[in-house]
């Protein structure tokens, strides 16, 4: 699966789209990441309460840019298009937050792994399950 998703990423028929959700993914993961350690470090929040905030922000983060350029062939227009779009996409990756949370939770607690690094692995393992399920209801394809 992972090898089939890096040859789609080269070529195929969503190589473009897959690649421009990547970047998008990428980007996100970092402000992510620094809304994350704002969060904890100068926030005095929890790691697992941050990481809860900083993954909302993203979700909408990457609807915006998703949709305006990755998606844009079948992207959501209009007002209500739009809301329900990100309404869509807030489902979406709300039911990856368990997972990605619950990854976070035991990196961190029972492999000693600084919360940083954890997030970053849970972003990775969470993001072909976002991508298919965005691609395939939030902008329909």
């Amino acid at each position: 699966m992972l090898r089939a998703f890096l040859r789609n990423l080269l070529s195929g028929p969503i190589a473009p789209q897959l690649r421009r959700f990547v970047i998008v993914g990428a980007i996100a993961a970092g402000v992510q990441t620094m809304l994350l350690w704002t969060l904890v470090e100068h926030g005095g929040l929890d790691y697992l309460v941050g990481a809860l905030l900083a993954i909302e922000f993203t979700i909408v983060f990457q609807y915006v840019l998703n949709n305006a350029w990755t998606f844009r062939a079948t992207r959501n227009v209009g007002r209500v298009s739009y809301f329900v779009g990100l309404l869509k996409t807030n489902v979406v990756r709300g039911s990856a937050i368990p997972i990605q949370l619950g990854v976070l939770y035991v990196l961190v607690t029972w492999r000693s792994i600084p919360y940083l690094v954890a997030n970053a692995s849970a972003i990775g393992l969470t993001g072909l399950y976002r991508y298919v399920l965005d691609a395939r209801w939030t902008w329909g394809r």
